[in-house]
């Protein structure tokens, strides 16, 4: 790849996207997966993984503060939280934001791709590897929940979606998430970021609305567009106890200014609920999903 050029992505076998290439950060390939970071004068700077966009400059802020922040103002007292994958630090960075946290941890299974982030986009994380209340650990993301009896309050997973080969085909599954569930505190959210939500490719949400409501007592999926990835996206709040519908607005605002959340550019208290607001194909949709487990996991075969 050289600069001039222009990076082409697959969205399916029929639809294709070019990027124009204005300068090439990092082309290469870690223990994990493929890994492209450039600029480009429309997007800024972007990374790529395994040949699919992964966060982009002009937008970064929508995925992030929507994948956070509804899942901690709806915790009561967040205080422990733990981040499942989110190498470019910038999931870290939104719950720093939050004062009642006290012990932020991110687990990622890639450390040449968390380096690769820290060294050319900075921006994502904007300190938060520096913050006290931080802590980095390297490993499985299964395994880290499998061998650590600690329970959160808020578990966050920016997790790749699963395919072929790839480190997140079993981060998606019931055995997965009922794991979750064991690690949760008694109030506890588990949030997710559950791929495409538009109508041809939203499968996999789907399955994920399925799976979750087979263990928790509490789903609720929503969704933000992004204009990096061209697609409506989806997320998935889970808990044991709290729901995100039953809070007023006035309550949202009270709990982010107790909370002395600061620098949103995106969430606010009037847009939580619109964030659940979701499309007739959708939900229609959602009936379709199948229950994953590890012996029939979701595989992406685009």
């Amino acid at each position: 790849m050289e600069e001039g050029f222009f990076y082409v992505e697959s969205l399916s076998p029929y639809v294709w996207r070019r990027y124009k290439v204005d300068k090439l950060y990092f082309e290469g390939k870690t223990k994990f997966q493929v890994v492209h970071c450039f600029y480009n004068n429309f997007l800024g700077k972007v990374l790529f993984l395994d040949h699919k966009i992964q966060s982009a400059e002009i937008d970064e802020f929508i995925y992030h503060e929507a994948l956070v922040h509804p899942s901690l103002v709806t915790h009561p007292r967040p205080q422990k939280v733990v981040i499942l994958g989110g190498g470019e630090g910038a999931t870290l960075r939104e719950v720093l934001r939050y004062q009642s946290v006290r012990q932020a941890t991110m687990v990622d299974i890639d450390e040449e791709l968390v380096a690769i982030c820290q060294k050319y986009l900075p921006e994502w994380s904007a300190g938060a590897f520096d913050d006290p209340r931080s802590k980095l650990i390297i490993t499985d993301a299964r395994q880290f929940l499998e061998r650590n009896e600690e329970k959160y309050d808020v578990i966050i997973s920016d997790l790749t979606e699963p395919v072929s080969g790839g480190p997140s085909v079993y981060l998606f599954t019931k055995e997965f998430f009922e794991l979750v569930k064991r690690r949760l505190t008694p109030e506890g959210v588990w949030v997710l970021q559950a791929g495409s939500a538009d109508e041809k490719f939203s499968q996999f949400m789907s399955s994920l609305v399925k799976t979750l409501e087979s263990v928790f007592p509490v789903v609720r999926p929503y969704w933000s567009f992004i204009l990096s990835f061209s697609l409506p996206w989806g997320f998935i709040c889970a808990s044991l106890k709290p729901d995100p519908l039953s809070l007023s607005a006035e309550e949202i605002k009270d709990r982010l200014e107790a909370r002395q959340v600061k620098g949103l550019r995106f969430y606010y208290p009037g847009l939580h609920h619109g964030l659940f607001a979701l499309p007739r194909y959708l939900l229609e949709n959602f009936k379709r999903g199948r229950l994953l487990t590890d012996d029939n996991p979701f595989i992406w075969t685009l």
